[in-house]
C-alpha cells in the first residue's frame, strides 16, 4: 500500500474540496467535494471504495493506497477557525492574530517560512495534548 497526499481546499463558496496529489503514483482519480471537510472526506472515501470495486469488476490492477489529507494555511484557519481563536493560534504559533484572519480571508498568503512556524506550534500543541489525562 503507497502513501499519498490529498490536499483539502476551501471554495470561494465556503465549501472543501480534495484532490490527490498530481505526482501520486495511482492510475485512477479521485476527488471529495462537501459542505464541511468531513463531508469531503466520506465523499473521497468512497469514491475510492466506488473506484476499487469498478477495477476489480473489470478485473484491473488497482493501487491500493492510503492518504494523508494535508491543508494550505487558509483551508486550516478557515476550518479550524470555530474551535480555535485566531488570538489563541497566535500564542501557539508566534504569527498575530491580525496576520492569521488574514490568511484566512485570502488577503494575504503565508510564507514557507510562516507556515513552517504555524505548523510547529500546532504540532506543539497536539503532543502537549495527547498527554493530558482527566480525572
Amino acid at each position: 500500500m503507497i502513501q499519498v497526499k490529498a490536499f483539502v481546499a476551501r471554495e470561494k463558496d465556503g465549501t472543501y474540496s480534495i484532490f490527490a496529489d498530481e505526482k501520486a503514483p495511482i492510475n485512477y482519480g479521485l476527488v471529495g467535494e462537501g459542505r464541511t471537510v468531513q463531508e469531503a472526506i466520506d465523499e473521497w472515501n468512497a469514491t475510492y471504495a466506488a473506484m476499487k470495486e469498478s477495477y476489480a469488476k473489470d478485473n484491473m490492477p488497482f493501487e491500493e493506497a492510503a492518504f494523508t489529507f494535508t491543508y494550505d494555511v487558509p483551508s486550516f484557519l478557515a476550518y479550524y477557525g470555530s474551535l480555535l481563536t485566531f488570538k489563541g493560534l497566535a500564542k501557539l504559533t508566534g504569527v498575530s492574530a491580525a496576520q492569521l484572519s488574514q490568511y484566512a480571508i485570502g488577503y494575504r498568503n503565508p510564507s514557507a517560512k510562516t507556515t513552517a512556524k504555524i505548523q510547529a506550534g500546532l504540532q506543539a500543541f497536539a503532543s502537549e495534548l495527547s498527554q493530558v489525562s482527566l480525572v
